[in-house]
């Protein structure tokens, strides 16, 4: 007997699973031996770059971080034991306001000695320790930290990269300000006019910002060409960017102001009864006459408290003012009121719209609260006689006939968008004959503002001369740094204008005194070509290696939650492209294949939070159940992409699973003798098994994966009740189901191998294939059918002929009895699925 076979024979007195020993032994053997370090260099195996998102170190890692980590770390080990030099790094999203609203809370309360970087490491360390605790396979020789002096020195790198081409500008801006957080919001960032952490009335003020041209590659952005993303996200990210085609036609008012309008109708010129300016239009001011003033003045102060998003929203009551003026509709001379109101942006199109009410419904919606005209300009198919504008219940925005449109008269609208729709094309050209528009393509998606008034963020490398300038930092002084002994109370201005040392500085260009910016940068800088990083995270004379870069980049497959589709993803791809027109990178995208998870939600169905009672700790968890059965529970709960809720019977279950699954290798035998379970029933649930976990694998599918190894467990475990447990076939299969087991319990089955007399770690082990051949059946079960009723059921010899088919059929008893006094009359033989005999009396 070998050694393996005599640790895999049942002691005695069987050893209870006791997960919180093994699991701290393995994590430190890990640790010592560096099990999970890559050699980015090695070119021996195919590369795979796996990365999660790296989290904010908020001070715990909550069941909401294990859902979205321990499942993508199963996947990316199961991808290391297909063969693959997998990277797969960790780091963490350090700066932003968090850290530094907990200094200022601290700060309020008499307690000065809380500053964000000291809060920042301090979390950081102990979510480490979580993240080993959980027995992650990161390679934490490459960690990135975005705080650090050394990763925030090339986003201002970038910054200036992006400067010098024109991608980086700074200019007036109306942003969303927070009066107590002290800081701009985006749009994001506000909730019913609140911001999303202070609750505080946002405040709209028009501020210099910084800005990247991220419209400069709108379009390049509506390319998902090659990407497996989820449908849901290109989805949310086409209707971010918001392509859309159309004309610019320019109205004037009566004084002879011009106020140029996009539309993607043109055809509907002819409908336009009124213009609506957003409130911040500078129109809306020169225009007011004496007796609308205040009126619209108050409501341009109310609009200015809510952000674009809460503007737009479809279910709100519309609302607006008359300005007191009008303007000249430019194809048929009509004299129509303009007003403003909050439904129109100033950052999107010109900030002024032609209001075409029979055609748009949320027009339709304005005019009827405020007894606009409605003039009908497309005849919907099928209706005849005239239309009146009162029997309107709905706005019209299909297809038709033209009327009421001058030259347009009689041509049709098919309800294509642009130019496909003959009646749209047909305006298109008419403005432009006549000078009075032209075709354009404008996008909803605006241009990234990057500028923060606080303190815990990347500073902006930008130096301002009263000589010379604005002018950037020289590339060989960066990074510049964040001082640390700032007074960051909320002033309604940077923390870093009240540092003297910092906010002076000497001019790159003619060394004279000057003063740097004191703006930090949007945290989402940090996350936009981290990925890079990983690469090289200690590189002092670039940003990342190219070399490397172009091995290792596009990341293959990118896992994390929906709710960053569109800023972080989109701003990623931004990044990317910015890159690689520097001549950074060869990668057009950053992430090949995305994969979002769901949201695990309270035992009582609702997103957990304090206040409902119903939050789960995982650090509670891991003390009772250990590390691997809360990993192999979250991959059970259902489809990862869609969430569930926590049960607790359910991680009883799991952890009586891999007991069972421990007891298989040290646990007490009892033999019951032969029970009907042969090697081959075994080799067969082996192969079976594999087939099945490995396709599980890979479409993510983690909750069956586990359903079918505790179906593997359970035939192995019969097996071995009925004798076979000492034979090789058995022992194999308890090899094989360690290895599928592995990735998503990684310390029992690393435990598990090792007792079964293996010197060399379950996670350096091929990951097996199936042969085709074991899942072929000895035998089939036949369906038996009497003139089309079933009357019994046989088992046959899978390879058997019709012949012997025929004859085991009629020798069953209930299908004889039927067969009695009868004659059969047609045999129809189904292979592997049914007989069916057609008898007569």
């Amino acid at each position: 007997m070998t050694q393996a076979e005599s640790s895999a024979t049942p002691t005695a007195h069987a050893e209870r699973y006791s997960p919180g020993e093994i699991e701290k032994k393995w994590q430190q053997r890990w640790r010592d031996e560096g099990l999970y370090e890559v050699d980015l260099r090695d070119s021996s195996r195919p590369k795979y770059y796996f990365l999660t998102m790296y989290p904010y170190p908020s001070g715990d890692l909550h069941i909401g971080h294990w859902y979205a980590e321990a499942p993508a770390d199963a996947a990316a080990r199961y991808k290391r034991m297909r063969g693959y030099n997998v990277l797969f790094p960790m780091g963490y999203d350090a700066f932003g306001l968090p850290a530094e609203n907990a200094a200022v809370k601290a700060a309020r309360a008499g307690d000065k000695s809380v500053h964000p970087a000291r809060l920042t490491y301090q979390r950081i360390a102990r979510m480490t320790e979580q993240f080993e605790q959980m027995g992650a396979m990161f390679d934490w020789s490459k960690q990135i930290v975005t705080c650090d002096p050394e990763y925030y020195k090339w986003n201002q790198w970038f910054f200036i990269k992006m400067l010098e081409k024109g991608l980086a500008y700074r200019k007036e801006s109306f942003v969303n300000w927070d009066p107590v957080d002290q800081t701009v919001l985006a749009n994001e960032q506000v909730i019913d006019g609140r911001g999303d952490r202070s609750g505080a009335l946002i405040e709209r003020r028009l501020m210099p910002q910084w800005h990247y041209r991220i419209t400069d590659y709108a379009e390049e952005l509506l390319d998902f060409s090659g990407l497996d993303w989820p449908e849901r996200v290109v989805t949310m990210q086409t209707n971010w960017i918001g392509r859309s085609e159309g004309a610019e036609v320019v109205f004037r008012s009566e004084a002879g102001d011009e106020i140029p309008v996009f539309t993607t109708r043109p055809d509907t010129l002819w409908g336009a009864t009124f213009m609506v300016l957003a409130p911040e239009h500078p129109l809306v001011a020169k225009l007011t006459s004496p007796d609308r003033r205040a009126a619209v003045e108050a409501y341009v102060e109310r609009a200015g408290h809510k952000s674009d998003l809460d503007r737009m929203a479809d279910t709100k009551e519309k609302s607006g003012e008359f300005i007191g003026a009008y303007a000249v509709n430019p194809v048929n001379g009509a004299r129509i009121p303009i007003w403003t109101a909050d439904y129109v942006l100033m950052g999107y199109g010109t900030g002024a719209i032609m209001a075409v009410p029979y055609g748009d419904q949320r027009d339709f919606e304005f005019a009827r609260a405020f007894g606009l005209e409605i003039v009908p300009v497309v005849r919907p198919e099928g209706t005849e006689g005239e239309l009146h504008a009162a029997d309107l219940e709905a706005a019209w925005s299909g297809p038709g006939t033209m009327i009421n449109s001058g030259p347009l008269n009689g041509l049709e609208h098919n309800g294509a968008k642009g130019r496909e729709s003959p009646a749209i094309a047909a305006a298109t050209e008419y403005l432009a004959s006549h000078g009075l528009g032209r075709a354009q393509t404008t996008y909803r998606l605006r241009d990234w503002l990057i500028s923060r008034q606080r303190y815990w963020g990347t500073p902006i490398p930008v130096i301002y001369c009263d000589g010379c300038g604005m002018l950037p930092e020289r590339l060989e002084n960066l990074p510049v740094l964040l001082p640390e002994d700032v007074a960051f109370m909320p002033t309604g201005e940077s923390p870093l204008k009240t540092h003297a040392e910092f906010l002076a500085t000497t001019c790159p260009n003619c060394g004279g005194p000057a003063r740097r910016e004191t703006d930090t940068m949007d945290t989402f800088q940090d996350s936009s070509w981290y990925w890079f990083r990983y690469l090289s995270p200690h590189d002092a004379e670039r940003p990342f290696d190219p070399a490397l870069a172009s091995k290792w980049t596009p990341v293959d497959t990118y896992t994390g939650g929906i709710e960053h589709a569109i800023l972080h993803l989109l701003y990623s791809r931004f990044f990317t492209k910015v890159l690689r027109d520097l001549g950074l990178t060869t990668a057009d995208e950053p992430f090949r294949r995305l994969r979002n998870q769901g949201m695990i939600l309270g035992s009582d169905n609702e997103k957990m939070s304090k206040s409902r009672g119903n939050v789960v700790n995982p650090d509670d968890l891991v003390a009772q159940y250990g590390a691997d059965t809360v990993r192999a529970y979250l991959m059970f709960l259902g489809p990862w992409d869609q969430g569930a809720p926590w049960s607790y019977s359910g991680i009883d279950g799991q952890f009586r699973f891999l007991g069972r699954v421990w007891n298989l290798v040290v646990g007490e035998a009892q033999v019951e003798g032969p029970g009907g379970v042969t090697e081959t029933d075994v080799r067969r649930a082996v192969h079976h098994a594999i087939k099945e976990v490995t396709e599980d694998f890979e479409a993510f599918r983690f909750n069956t994966a586990i359903a079918e190894l505790m179906t593997l467990q359970g035939a192995l475990q019969r097996a071995r009740v009925a004798g076979l447990g000492g034979s090789a076939e058995w022992r194999a299969g308890v090899e094989t189901l360690l290895v599928l087991l592995a990735p998503i319990a990684p310390h029992i089955t690393e435990e598990l191998w090792r007792r079964l007399g293996h010197a060399e770690s379950v996670h350096l082990q091929p990951w097996p294939n199936h042969d085709p051949a074991a899942l072929v059946a000895d035998t089939v079960t036949l369906a038996v059918q009497v003139n089309g009723k079933l009357r019994g059921r046989v088992d046959v010899a899978a390879d058997a002929d019709a012949a012997t088919v025929l004859a085991a059929v009629k020798a069953e008893p209930n299908v004889a009895r039927h067969l009695e006094g009868m004659t059969v009359v047609r045999e129809v033989v189904v292979p592997g699925r049914l007989v069916n005999l057609v008898v007569k009396g």
